[in-house]
């Protein structure tokens, strides 16, 4: 487990007093990309929204529109060849995609921070990882290098990275993967953001790495009160940090739920493939379950709904109609809070 210290120079994010609903909202998001092959639609009517305090998880396998999603929040994609046709992101309630590039460039790293996957290439290998933090302050805040390097420390020191007084001139080769990762988040700390994206944050490490790393992000994530989205296809990594799943597939959501709901009553074959996919110790010396095929070339995603290749219930009806993501309920109709699953026959996966 990890212990963490309490920060004295780094205060809680200011809230906006004028709104009071969701951090962010996502409404209908499309992207697409123009490839030479056609048009790659990787996210397609995306719906979720993240309010202070709150973790959501997002899961699926490589390709789903998992990143896409969230690099298009952060106003990342490269337009062109990506496009939004169409869609809102609401942050605290402004549509970011009506913004100019300033008003987004304010609130990018201020208000919103993103976690990436590969730490080693996202940092610059000739700088000073010192210098990398302290350039968010000397840019976004003004402050002298001084001060800066100071800030720096004060950082290194809150994500717990040992004798960060004397480490703080060291470069990122010279730190082991774990320790680029906590450099990682304590630069997206570094403003005070109001939510983080973390995109597979625990990628190529070690599973007591990616333990302390996760124990980490929830513990500055409960200090803080910031929203934060966690993006993964590892349905282990998530289980005692998430409090709400959204499940991708083939760029859309095809489940929501609360994430002990989730585990505990899946309500899509899709989800249900990926929950028998996770290694048991009760299945030792037993074949681990695959899910048969591979996801769908996003330039020509099949009619219907988009796993039924895939899918051990698909009928006639999945082939030829996109099921919407219909409210999840009890045998008696008791609508289950805060459960979706984008399947004609989720009844039969939920109920048996």
């Amino acid at each position: 487990m990890v212990t963490t210290k309490k920060a004295t120079a780094l205060p809680q994010p200011r809230q906006d007093a004028d709104h009071t609903g969701p951090l962010l909202e996502v409404r209908d998001l499309h992207v697409e990309f123009h490839t030479r092959d056609g048009i790659a639609k990787a996210v397609n009517g995306v719906n979720y929204s993240v309010s202070a305090g709150e973790t959501l998880a997002v899961l699926g396998e490589s390709g789903s529109g998992k990143s896409v999603t969230a690099q298009a929040v952060m106003g990342i994609l490269d337009m062109p060849p990506g496009r939004i046709p169409r869609g809102e992101i609401l942050f605290r309630g402004q549509d970011m995609l009506t913004m100019s590039a300033e008003q987004r460039r304010r609130i990018r790293g201020q208000k919103i921070a993103m976690i990436f996957q590969d730490a080693l290439s996202s940092l610059n290998p000739v700088l000073s990882v010192g210098w990398q933090l302290g350039e968010m302050y000397r840019v976004h805040r003004g402050t002298s290098r001084k001060d800066a390097k100071a800030k720096a420390v004060e950082l290194m020191e809150r994500v717990n990275i040992p004798a960060a007084a004397s480490r703080v001139g060291d470069y990122p080769h010279q730190f082991s993967g774990g320790m680029r990762q906590r450099i990682m988040i304590a630069m997206a700390l570094a403003l005070e953001p109001d939510l983080i994206i973390a995109d597979e944050p625990t990628t190529a490490l070690d599973v007591t790495v990616q333990a302390q790393v996760m124990d980490l992000l929830a513990e500055l994530q409960r200090e803080y009160h910031m929203g934060l989205i966690l993006i993964t296809h590892d349905l282990g990594v998530v289980a005692d940090v998430a409090d709400k799943i959204a499940v991708m597939y083939a760029g859309r959501i095809v489940e929501t739920a609360p994430v002990h709901e989730l585990y505990k009553r899946p309500a899509h074959p899709y989800t249900r493939g990926l929950l028998d996919s996770i290694p048991r110790l009760d299945q030792k010396g037993q074949e681990l379950y695959a899910i048969k095929g591979l996801p769908p070339n996003l330039t020509r995603i099949p009619p219907g709904c988009a796993f039924n290749p895939r899918c051990p219930k698909a009928q006639d009806i999945c082939r030829t109609e996109v099921p919407p993501l219909h409210p999840v309920t009890e045998r008696d109709g008791t609508e289950l809070p805060g459960r979706g699953s984008a399947c004609h026959f989720w009844k039969e996966t939920i109920h048996g």
